[in-house]
């Protein structure tokens, strides 16, 4: 490492991470979501498909256009994802 490296963190932490895989009307997710002491509570929700991710909590579901923007989903495609992560987040 060059000696001019900063870092603003560099920590290791054990996380909890549940893979879940699902079917809906629209379209097919594979998610892994992620457990941390980090981020006040949110967790890391990763598409494995679509190779996006985002820190949510309760407040970022609820958040009208949200997951849309984030995961690059249809409205349809969106409610879906977001009846599943009512019930996880």
């Amino acid at each position: 490492m060059s000696e001019d490296q900063f870092f603003l963190y560099d920590d290791q932490e054990e996380t909890n991470t549940r893979f879940v895989s699902f079917m809906g009307e629209a379209h097919r997710y594979d998610l892994a979501i992620m457990t941390t002491d980090r981020y006040y509570g949110k967790k890391i929700v990763l598409d494995l498909q679509g190779s996006h991710y985002a820190i949510i909590g309760q407040d970022d579901v609820e958040e009208p256009g949200y997951l849309e923007h984030v995961y690059n989903l249809t409205e349809v495609e969106a409610e879906e994802l977001r009846e599943f992560l009512r019930q996880v987040i």
